[in-house]
């Protein structure tokens, strides 16, 4: 019996595949993740989402050119945000030398306004090399679940050290202390001061807001 749209946001792929917008078919990062070794399903009945994971994480992909071409994206990432189904939401972001004059601002609107972690990525390559771990720890809890020993997964440590001034010492002692990627982008001052410094503090503080 064939799936209804409803049923695809709430059953995962079986392990070793990868539920895809039928509007990657023909792209380089749905090559690269075959060459991985990754089975591929195209689904046009995915709504907002542009890949659903075995580890039931669902991504939505923001391109240069969407960035680009103007704010439309946004509302895509709303309508993401309020979709209802069962996985765990990943914005991943392509930060170009083309992006980054608007990559603060995105980063400020999805993790702060949203609520939503977000991961920059150099393009479709990269991406593919992010999805295609993903899959391969699908034995693990999912990543970005809102617990200390998950929030020290790798994935997420890198996504922390992006912040100007945090290295990995500082990031570690971070996520022990901060139990969702959200307490931390909303942290005061003076509740990031005793895990890190008054002055890497107002650096946290100051990127976020």
């Amino acid at each position: 019996m064939e799936a209804k749209p409803s049923d695809l946001l709430t059953a995962a792929p079986p392990y070793g595949h990868v539920l895809c917008s039928g509007k990657w078919k023909d792209s380089a990062l749905v090559r690269a993740l075959r060459g991985a070794g990754l089975k591929i399903l195209f689904e046009n009945e995915l709504h907002v989402a542009d890949f659903l994971l075995p580890n039931k994480s669902s991504i939505l992909y923001v391109s240069e050119s969407d960035i680009i071409a103007g704010s439309s994206y946004r509302r895509k990432l709303v309508r993401y945000r309020n979709a209802s189904n069962r996985f765990q939401e990943l914005v991943l972001v392509e930060r170009t030398g083309l992006s980054e004059q608007y990559f603060g601002s995105l980063q400020r609107f999805v993790v702060l306004e949203l609520g939503l972690p977000l991961l920059p990525v150099g393009g479709q390559t990269e991406a593919s090399q992010l999805i295609a771990q993903m899959v391969q720890a699908d034995g693990r809890e999912n990543i970005f679940r809102r617990s200390s020993c998950r929030l020290l997964d790798p994935l997420v440590l890198a996504l922390v050290q992006q912040i100007p001034g945090v290295g990995r010492v500082k990031a570690l002692a971070l996520l022990q202390h901060f139990s969702s990627i959200q307490q931390l982008c909303s942290a005061a001052p003076e509740q990031l001061e005793p895990v890190v410094g008054q002055a890497v503090a107002q650096q946290i503080h100051s990127f976020f807001h």
